[in-house]
Order: C-alpha cells, then sequence, then structure tokens
C-alpha cells in the first residue's frame, strides 16, 4: 500500500498529522530532509505524497525537493509545505519549486484533511492519466511501424511489378537492358529539377520516387506489338504507325488487370505515365489529343526522358544521335512541342542527361 511521508523534525507536529490522516492513509514518519530523501531513493514507487517541513536539522525541506527535482519526481510524487512560515517570497519560492500546495501553521484539521485529499486525487489522476496516454502512444507507435513495415514491403512489391512488366518489354523490343534504367535516370533528374523550379506541380520525393519507378512501364503495351510492325528496320507505314500507337492504350488495359497485389499510387502513376508519354504540349501527340497542362506532370517528365533516349540511342530503324544534337532537336520541337516549363529544366540539366546517356 502506498504510504503518506510525513517530515517533520518535531515530533509533536508528526503525531498530530498522523491522527488526522490515519484512518484513511498510510503514514510513515521521518525526522528530518536526510532521512526522506534516504526514503525517497529506497523506493519512490510506494509514495502516495509528501507533507515537509521546510526548516529541519541535517537536511531541511528545500534540500529535499532540489533532490527530488533532479531524480524528475516534483510533477509525480505531490509535495505539500506545511510550516509556520509566513513570507510570501518562500512561498512562491516554494510554488515556482513545483510543490502542490502550502498549508501554514496553525491549521485546521479539516482543512488540512481536505486539501490533502484533493491533491492525491488531482495527482492520482493525472498520473493514470498519463500512463494512459503513455499506453496508447506506446500502442500507436507500435501499429506506425507495422504499417511502415508493410508499406516497405508493398513499394518493394510495386517495384518488382513494374521492374518484371520493364524487362519483359525490353526483352521484346531487342533494345539495350539499359534503356529503363536510362530513362529512370534522365527521369529522376529532371523531376527534381522540376520540383525545384515549379512547386504548383506539388512534387514531393515521394511522388518523384514513384514516377521514376513508374516509367519503367510507359512501353509496356509494346508487348502486344506484333513482331513485324516492333521490330521493323526501316520505316513504317502509316497503317502500321497507327497500329503503333495502340501500345499506349494497350499498356493500360494491361495495366487494369493488375488489381490488389499494388498501390494505387504506383497504379495511377503508371497509368498516366503509360497512355500519356506521346501527347504533346500542342494538342498533336496521341492517343487523347491532350492539350498544354491536361497531360500530367509525370507523363510530360518521362516524355522528354523517353524521346531524349530514344535519339542518342540505336535503334532497330536508326543510327544514333549526337547528344548535342539530340538537346537541340527536342528544344527546337523537333519531336513535338514540350511545355516551356519543362524545357527550361531540361536546360539546366543537359549536362546530367549527357553523363546519364553516356558522352
Amino acid at each position: 500500500m502506498k504510504k503518506i511521508l510525513i517530515v517533520d523534525d518535531v515530533r509533536l507536529n508528526r503525531e498530530m498529522l498522523k491522527d488526522i490522516l490515519k484512518e484513511e492513509y498510510d503514514i510513515e514518519l521521518l525526522e528530518n530532509g536526510e532521512q526522506a530523501i534516504n526514503r525517497i531513493a529506497e523506493n519512490e514507487e510506494d509514495i502516495l505524497g509528501i507533507l515537509l517541513d521546510l526548516y529541519m536539522p541535517v537536511k531541511d525541506g528545500f534540500c529535499v525537493i532540489g533532490e527530488m527535482k533532479k531524480r524528475g519526481l516534483m510533477g509525480k510524487i505531490p509535495v505539500l509545505i506545511i510550516s509556520s512560515e509566513r513570507s510570501v517570497a518562500i512561498e512562491k519560492q516554494c510554488f515556482h519549486l513545483g510543490v502542490s500546495d502550502f498549508i501554514h501553521r496553525p491549521y485546521d484539521p479539516i482543512l488540512v484533511k481536505t486539501r490533502i485529499k484533493n491533491i492525491l486525487n488531482l495527482f492520482s489522476y493525472k498520473n493514470n492519466l498519463e500512463n494512459h496516454v503513455k499506453k496508447q502512444t506506446d500502442t500507436i507507435y507500435r501499429q506506425y511501424l507495422t504499417l511502415k513495415e508493410q508499406a516497405k514491403k508493398l513499394e518493394e512489391s510495386n517495384e518488382k511489378i513494374i521492374d518484371i512488366l520493364g524487362t519483359v518489354v525490353e526483352s521484346r523490343n531487342l533494345e539495350s537492358g539499359e534503356h529503363i534504367k536510362r530513362v529512370k535516370g534522365l527521369t529522376g533528374v529532371l523531376a527534381l529539377q522540376v520540383m525545384e523550379d515549379y512547386p504548383e506541380y506539388g512534387l514531393d520525393e515521394q511522388k518523384i520516387e514513384a514516377i521514376v519507378a513508374a516509367s519503367s512501364l510507359h512501353d509496356v503495351g509494346k508487348i502486344s506489338i506484333p513482331d513485324q510492325i516492333l521490330l521493323k528496320p526501316g520505316r513504317l507505314t502509316e497503317k502500321e504507325f497507327e497500329y503503333m500507337k495502340l501500345h499506349t492504350t494497350k499498356g493500360c488495359e494491361i495495366l487494369d488487370k493488375i488489381e490488389g497485389i499494388w498501390d494505387e499510387e504506383y497504379k495511377e502513376m503508371s497509368y498516366e505515365i503509360c497512355r500519356y508519354h506521346h501527347e504533346r504540349y500542342d494538342g498533336k501527340g496521341y492517343p487523347d489529343h491532350l492539350e498544354g497542362e491536361q497531360i500530367p506532370i509525370s507523363a510530360q517528365i518521362v516524355s522528354i526522358a523517353d524521346v531524349y533516349d530514344a535519339l542518342v540511342c540505336e535503334r532497330v530503324y536508326k543510327k544514333a544521335f549526337p547528344k548535342d544534337m539530340a538537346f537541340h532537336m527536342i528544344m527546337n520541337g523537333d519531336c513535338g512541342v514540350f511545355s516551356p516549363k519543362l524545357l527550361e529544366c531540361f536546360q539546366k540539366v543537359k549536362n546530367e542527361f549527357e553523363r546519364i546517356a553516356g558522352v
């Protein structure tokens, strides 16, 4: 059972307080501050409250308060000063140090009993509430760690799905296995510059990670394009080109069939990039002829990265263009019209694009 410590060097004072409180509380009597400090050090957990005189031999009440403050106990164990001291300055000092109440001698027994009871009840409620909040906080934190781990596993799953599909496309298209890696690198560099220069697009590091990962799937629809069109070494006929353009919508059909195994943000980014990476700012792209900012920013960014890589790398139907020529072709609109904002960002990252593509 928890005890109330009565700390006073005058035996009569100790006994009087004990007589007032003994019917309701377990009482322990101490003669000076040193005994109180030792008792607190032995077992602070079984102390309900402390009735403390200020002026005592060996160590006084201020020493007891100071030691309790060092141990962080003033907010956990209520300390009530019971003293004949009448100085307002001393009383203010005690409250400043964290005591819960100051009762002057001579005192009324009923008043003392009531004030002690109120303070103890208040501390009991406060401590119980703090313990309850701590338990809830601990529970919430454990749940947070669990969700964080689940999110990490889900993200890894998302990236594996994307990488697998991207690898299938690369194999199917007979292009360099480094194409996806380069497009992801170019996308990340351009996206970071867009985030820095144009905060209105709402990009942050998490969204950029999703865009970079989803960029692997921009050509996933090419899985469904026949070999005679996809691997044709020469220029496509008008009919063949119209069929080739279907890789944007067919890719989205493939993504729509992947349900329940990846995060919605990744799926949304993948869908946007897959469908819209051939749209152009003037509305002359495909498949939906979107104009301007109707085109999702994710698709706009990947579009420039994809076009640049296609220009500077050799394909079955063309030789590689020099890096500087590819840069000017994009800036001059030879590959379709891009957003002026993104072209400004593209200019700033020109050297990084050349580094990623390989000089």
